[in-house]
């Protein structure tokens, strides 16, 4: 198992997602649930069939609804092994989207932003987005500030030392409870209902390319394989992968590509039964 700092194999790791992602799906089958692959997941099954040789992670995202019944539904619908953590369900959980974790593994992200679970898939509510260009940039505006102020809010304020770097962290502490916090992000995402709205913000973190066309775009989810699985993808991947990566055939070069590099990873036991570095001497 890798300890802090140490690289660990990623292959292994993309394949213990990919049964998690088999299983999830499955869940999901059963409940009636939506989801589609988004971000790298969908871009790699569409150019590469499956997952982008550094990805360390799987990103789903649901239609508000389903996401609001996997909120309050997931002790049936998953397997007892699976669970969906997110600020609803565990109050001190520092993000404001969702992940479903493997309680047989254990992960530790990043030090700085503590939140000690096991390997996972992440799961983003799709929401309504709005109509023009000045509207898109208020509310990608107002929702990233928020989620600065909840990442401040998380994080060791002494990351960087006791200098200006801690004055923001600090401050927020001032300003907000995390449960407020939390409140407000969520009321903001949901601002222009998914029911209603005639485009959709498909991962609010993307920014203005995940605001897409919800009929042409995003439509029901169809099948699309990823690593052989006939996993969900949209009505119109191009477009949505154009939309957020612009020329997304060609993979970027070494220094563009994104990994995790997570902090603390041990997929062979529970992340209940771990009691921390020194004991495990």
């Amino acid at each position: 198992m890798p300890h802090p700092g140490e690289e660990y194999e990623i292959r292994p790791l993309q394949l213990r997602l990919l049964e998690l992602l088999k299983e999830v799906h499955a869940a999901f089958e059963r409940a009636g649930l939506r989801y589609y692959m988004v971000d790298g997941t969908l871009l790699g099954a569409v150019r590469e069939g499956g997952f982008i040789a550094w990805d360390d992670d799987i990103d789903i995202a649901m239609p508000r609804p389903d996401y609001e019944r996997l909120i309050s539904e997931h002790k049936d619908i998953l397997p007892n092994y699976l669970e969906f953590v997110c600020y609803e369900t565990d109050d001190s959980y520092p993000l404001h989207f969702g992940k479903i974790q493997d309680a047989r593994t254990t992960l530790i992200e990043r030090p700085h932003l503590y939140y000690l679970g096991g390997i996972y898939i992440d799961v983003f509510p799709i929401d309504g987005a709005p109509e023009g260009k000045i509207a898109q940039r208020l509310y990608d505006w107002r929702y990233k500030y928020l989620k600065k102020m909840l990442y401040f809010l998380c994080r060791d304020p002494y990351r960087h030392g006791h200098g200006p770097s801690s004055w923001l962290p600090l401050l927020s502490r001032r300003i907000y409870t995390l449960s407020s916090l939390q409140g407000k992000i969520k009321r903001w995402m949901m601002k222009y209902p998914f029911e209603t709205s005639r485009l959709a913000a498909v991962n609010h973190n993307d920014g203005l390319g995940s605001m897409v066309s919800k009929s042409e775009v995003l439509g029901e989810p169809e099948s699309q394989s990823f690593e052989g699985f006939p996993a969900n993808g949209m009505k119109d991947n191009a477009a949505y992968l154009t939309s957020l990566f612009g020329e997304w055939q060609t993979p970027p070069p070494p220094g563009k590509r994104h990994q995790h590099r997570f902090w603390y990873l041990d997929m062979e036991h529970p992340y209940r039964e771990f009691k921390g570095f020194e004991s495990e001497e």
